[in-house]
């Protein structure tokens, strides 16, 4: 439980104050997507299939911590430190170091408490290496789709 405190504070320090590229609306529509993406994975692989596993096998409210404040701030880095701007070669290398550091970050809540809560059942960090580029490109996907939407909003509201 220490890493996970440990890790929530760092990564929502980080997040809060690194970012000079989300809006505050960015923000929340970027953490509640976090949230319920996780939630909806989780409850397949977690919860019905075992794959891996929050502090214990049983749902616990420890377990929410996670998915409520640990992830979502991740998401906000990697979305604000994006080199959008740059070439398809940067961005690609980008996201390769990015799964690279959330899978030794993986491995680090690998280890036994206090300092790791996560557990795998037949989930291995290879299953992670594959999903993780996926699931970065699906946010990146959401992020512009969040931001084309935004910029018809205000649009829409200046012809008013």
């Amino acid at each position: 439980m220490i890493g996970l405190l440990i890790a929530i504070a760092v990564f929502n320090l980080i997040a809060f104050t690194t970012n000079k590229r989300l809006t505050g609306n960015q923000i929340v529509h970027i953490w509640v997507y976090t949230v319920a993406l996780q939630l909806c994975f989780d409850t397949i692989v977690e919860f019905k299939y075992h794959g891996y596993w929050y502090f214990r096998k049983e749902i616990d409210w420890a377990d929410f911590l996670p998915h409520l404040v640990l992830i979502p701030p991740v998401n906000t880095i990697f979305l604000n430190w994006f080199p959008f701007r740059r070439g398809l070669l940067k961005q690609a290398a980008f996201i390769l170091l990015w799964v690279i550091w959330i899978l030794l970050y993986e491995v680090v809540t690998l280890l036994p408490q206090p300092w790791g809560y996560f557990n795998y059942g037949w989930w291995k960090l290879w299953h992670a290496a594959l999903i993780n580029p996926i699931l970065l490109l699906l946010l990146l996907g959401y992020y512009k789709w969040i931001c084309k939407l935004e910029k018809a909003a205000c649009s829409k509201h200046s012809r008013i």
